[in-house]
């Protein structure tokens, strides 16, 4: 199951993971965030123990979206070492992520 990352724990679980870091920003309203949760469930059980899965509630987290300049959903980051290294907006195939994915674990 995807991690529910908030302000509390954003530091520890995204920016000092020693894994690569899939997080999709998403809001409870947005029709797309619906359609790629899913997926994003998926790819937390696919990626156990290789990469860390996460999700960011924009509504109830808007400092950590504010941070990273995010003006739609679902955006995912793969974030690495504590920096972006891949970006996906919009609603994608469960394939285009897990290559994101696998170029950095």
């Amino acid at each position: 199951m995807a991690l529910e990352i908030t302000e509390a724990n954003f530091e520890e679980t995204v920016m000092k993971s020693d894994k690569p870091v899939l997080v999709d920003f998403w809001a409870e309203w947005c029709g797309p965030c619906k359609m790629i949760g899913p997926i994003v469930e998926e790819l937390a059980t696919d990626y156990d123990g290789k990469a860390v899965v996460g999700k960011v509630n924009v509504d109830e987290n808007q400092a950590i979206a504010g941070q990273f300049g995010i003006r739609s959903i679902p955006t995912l980051l793969v974030i690495k070492g504590g920096e972006i290294v891949d970006k996906q907006v919009g609603a994608v195939s469960k394939d285009v992520l897990a290559k994101k994915l696998d170029a950095h674990i």
